[in-house]
């Protein structure tokens, strides 16, 4: 009985790596992209974007997300590799919708205030 050739057995390792091996070269990370942990700016824009819907601290919140946001785009604008442009974006869409609104609500206040 002849040895099996070792390239055609299951057991050993294929002479060259399979095209998901290769695939995961290409991703930076576990996430698999989602979390934008090497764009920090980004990601504090997003979560601040959120908490700027949050009724007396939205203000100050919500110029912070806009502010981060941008500087999160020009972060990726400047490194490509880094990923997060759509959480800056959503952070800036947040912080610019919750200003707004906590304007309004803040003047409505005033005006109950003055009124009573």
């Amino acid at each position: 009985m002849s040895d099996p050739d070792p390239a055609s057995s299951p057991y050993t390792s294929p002479a060259t790596p399979p095209a998901a091996a290769a695939n995961y070269q290409t991703q930076s990370d576990a996430t698999g992209g989602v979390i934008p942990y090497k764009n920090p700016k980004a990601l504090t824009a997003y979560y601040l974007g959120i908490f700027s819907l949050f009724p007396a601290i939205g203000l100050p919140l919500g110029v912070a997300s806009i502010w981060l946001g941008i500087l999160g785009l020009k972060a990726r604008r400047q490194n490509p590799i880094i990923r997060g442009h759509v959480h800056a974006w959503i952070g800036i869409v947040l912080g610019v919708l919750g200003m707004p609104l906590h304007l309004l609500v803040g003047a409505g206040c005033v005006a109950a205030i003055l009124g009573a």
